[in-house]
């Protein structure tokens, strides 16, 4: 008996190769510097292990160094300092799961201490949510306080801004 001639041990085969081509894809996990900004644009979201990019553009009111400290369940990105109008960000998948999720605290002198869910799966990453779906994700970091403390810049639109998670 031939190995190809049943048809149940060819789908079984099929669907282990997809398996481990699927989870494979997802080792493709970095956190590279960005020193480009762009406007954020929805795309593959809506599947899963979606590629995106965390973009931290420092435009705090004081012209001070922003420190910034981000991390998931998984992985700590460590202390990062990002002068006065420059750029930092990091690139990583969702999980199969869309649990993703990053967290940041910021830090800068006259500014404070505060803390910020950079990257939520439930409001960047699903085409339904009340804001859209983000690969490229630039966020500015703008004020100590009020509601447009942080702010997601979409290209041509207006920004999506929100409170620090300290103050709420």
């Amino acid at each position: 008996m031939a190995f190809s001639n049943k048809p149940h041990c060819i789908l079984i085969f099929m669907i282990s190769f997809f398996i481990l081509t699927l989870f494979v894809s997802a080792l493709d996990v970095s956190d590279v510097v960005a020193e480009a900004p762009g406007p954020g644009s929805g795309g593959d979201s809506f599947f899963p292990l979606s590629k995106k990019h965390v973009i931290i553009h420092n435009v705090v009111k004081n012209r001070q160094t922003l420190n910034v400290h981000c991390k998931s369940d998984d992985d700590d990105l460590g202390l990062i300092h990002i002068p006065w109008n420059h750029y930092w960000g990091f690139r990583f998948r969702v999980n199969i799961w869309s649990t993703t999720m990053f967290r940041c605290h910021f830090t800068w002198y006259g500014g404070g201490s505060h803390l910020f869910v950079i990257f939520d799966p439930w409001r960047d990453d699903d085409e339904f949510a009340a804001y859209p779906a983000c690969d490229k994700c630039l966020w500015q970091v703008r004020r100590q306080d009020g509601d447009e403390a942080i702010c997601r810049i979409e290209g041509g639109s207006d920004p999506y801004c929100f409170p620090w998670l300290d103050n709420v």
